[in-house]
C-alpha cells in the first residue's frame, strides 16, 4: 500500500430509530389537531356561503362596490361599498400609527432595556394583546375620544387646507381618526411581539461590527437591523392589519356608521366598517337582510384570511432556520 494513499473509511448505514407507541400516538394527535383547524375554517366558509348566497345572487357584483343599503320591501338594495372602504381606511391609518410605536417598543426591549425590565415590558405587551375588544372600545369612548377630538381640532385648525384634515361639520367626535387610534392601540402588541422575536434572532456579531466601525445606533438600525429583519417585520404588520380589518366592537363604540363613502377625510364624523355594520344591524334584520349581512361576513372573512395567510408565509420565510 503506498505511503501517501488516504485511509479507506468503511460506510455505515444510518437508520432512524423507530417511533415508539407513545411517539406515534403523539404524532397522530398533533396531525389531527393541525388538520382540524383547516376543517373548521372550511366549514365556517361553507356555512357563510350557504347562508349568504341569496344576497350574492340577487345583488350581483354591485353588492361589493355599491353604496346603498335599503331594506325596505319597495326598494330592497344591499350594498357594502362604503363600509368596505371604511374598513380599509381605518385599518390603513391604524397601521400607519401603530408601526412606529411597535418597532420602537421591540427595539427598546431587545437592544436597550436590561433583561429584567425587558421581561417585564414583554409581559405587559402580551397582556395588552389579551385585552378584550369591548374593554378597549369603552376606554376609547369614555377616556380617549375627548382627547383625540382635541388633537383632531388642532389638526383641522393648522392643516385644514389639506383634504385629509378637512372637517365641514365642526364635530370631531366619532370620526375615522379616533377609530384608527383605537385600532392602533389594539394592534401595537401584535406587531411588537412579532418584531421583537425577529430582532432577538438577529446575529449580534453583525450589529456589534457595525457599532465597532463607528456607526451610531440610528445608522445601525437603518442600515443593518431593518434590512436584515424586514421580511419578518412586514409579516407582523400584515398580521396586525388582519386584526384591524376584523375589529368590531371597538370601532362600533367610537365611529359613526354612515352609508356615504368617506374617501380620505379622516376627521369627518362619518365612516364605516364591515364588522361594525354587521353588529349594528344583525339584531333587527329580517331573513333577507340576514343573508346580506352573512355576505358581508364572507367578504370580510376572505379578505382577513388572505392577509393572514400572506403574513404567516412572510414570517415563516423570515426565520433564520428556514432559509
Amino acid at each position: 500500500m503506498p505511503e501517501n494513499s488516504a485511509p479507506t473509511v468503511e460506510r455505515r448505514s444510518l437508520r432512524a430509530k423507530p417511533f415508539s407507541k407513545a411517539d406515534r400516538r403523539f404524532y397522530k394527535t398533533a396531525t389531527l389537531a393541525a388538520n382540524s383547524s383547516i376543517v373548521l375554517v372550511s366549514l365556517i366558509f361553507v356555512f357563510l356561503m350557504w347562508r349568504s348566497w341569496p344576497a350574492f345572487e340577487s345583488q350581483g357584483i354591485d353588492y361589493i362596490f355599491g353604496s346603498t343599503w335599503d331594506n325596505s320591501p319597495e326598494n330592497f338594495v344591499l350594498q357594502i361599498g362604503p363600509m368596505l372602504w371604511g374598513s380599509i381606511l381605518v385599518s390603513a391609518v391604524g397601521v400607519l400609527l401603530a408601526v412606529p410605536m411597535a418597532i420602537s417598543i421591540a427595539y427598546f426591549i431587545v437592544f436597550m432595556a436590561n433583561k429584567r425590565f425587558g421581561k417585564i415590558a414583554t409581559v405587559m405587551i402580551d397582556l395588552l394583546a389579551a385585552l378584550p375588544s369591548v374593554v378597549l372600545g369603552l376606554w376609547g369612548l369614555l377616556v380617549f375620544s375627548p382627547v383625540a377630538a382635541g388633537w383632531a381640532e388642532m389638526l383641522n385648525q393648522y392643516l385644514g387646507f389639506i383634504p385629509i384634515f378637512q372637517n365641514s361639520s365642526g364635530n370631531f367626535l366619532r370620526s375615522p381618526f379616533i377609530a384608527s387610534w383605537v385600532v392602533a392601540v389594539m394592534i401595537v402588541p401584535i406587531i411588537a411581539s412579532v418584531t421583537r422575536e425577529i430582532f432577538s434572532q438577529l446575529d449580534r456579531e453583525l450589529i456589534n461590527a457595525s457599532l465597532a466601525l463607528g456607526a451610531g445606533r440610528w445608522s445601525t438600525f437603518r442600515r443593518v437591523i431593518m434590512p436584515t429583519s424586514s421580511g419578518g417585520v412586514v409579516g407582523g404588520i400584515l398580521l396586525g392589519l388582519g386584526r384591524a380589518l376584523g375589529e368590531t366592537v371597538a370601532i362600533f363604540f367610537v365611529l359613526n356608521l354612515v352609508f356615504d363613502i368617506n374617501w380620505f377625510s379622516v376627521l369627518e364624523d362619518k365612516g364605516g366598517s364591515v364588522a361594525s355594520m354587521i353588529l349594528a344591524k344583525f339584531g333587527e334584520a329580517g331573513q333577507e337582510e340576514v343573508a346580506g349581512l352573512m355576505a358581508a361576513g364572507v367578504v370580510l372573512f376572505v379578505a382577513t384570511l388572505f392577509v393572514n395567510m400572506v403574513a404567516s408565509y412572510i414570517v415563516s420565510k423570515a426565520q433564520p432556520w428556514r432559509k
